[in-house]
């Protein structure tokens, strides 16, 4: 009970995990977002709850704050943001 689920086992621990995590979770919103047009502001969003989730690990009992967790989250979203805003303007073109 008190181990993190690892989706791939590797060597730099679990951080790759909250990089896949965040890539799926800020694809979901960004299309979402997209269809609404509201394509800004869902990035902020999530950026910041990518953040405020990794810090709150400091509080929650058998969690743990990590810097390269809280760096595999920011970089999923960053990443999930340019790669949808790149297949948009290759749409429009």
């Amino acid at each position: 009970m008190g181990q993190q689920p690892d989706l791939i086992p590797n060597p730099i621990g679990t951080s790759i995990n909250h990089l896949i995590s965040f890539i799926c979770l800020s694809s979901l919103a960004f299309i979402v977002r997209v269809r609404e047009r509201k394509f800004i502001n869902s990035f902020k969003f999530l950026f910041f709850t990518s953040i405020v989730l990794e810090i709150l690990h400091y509080f929650i009992p058998n969690r743990a704050f990590e810097y390269y967790d809280l760096l595999g989250n920011t970089i999923g979203v960053v990443f999930t943001y340019l790669l949808i805003n790149l297949i948009l303007k290759i749409k429009i073109s």
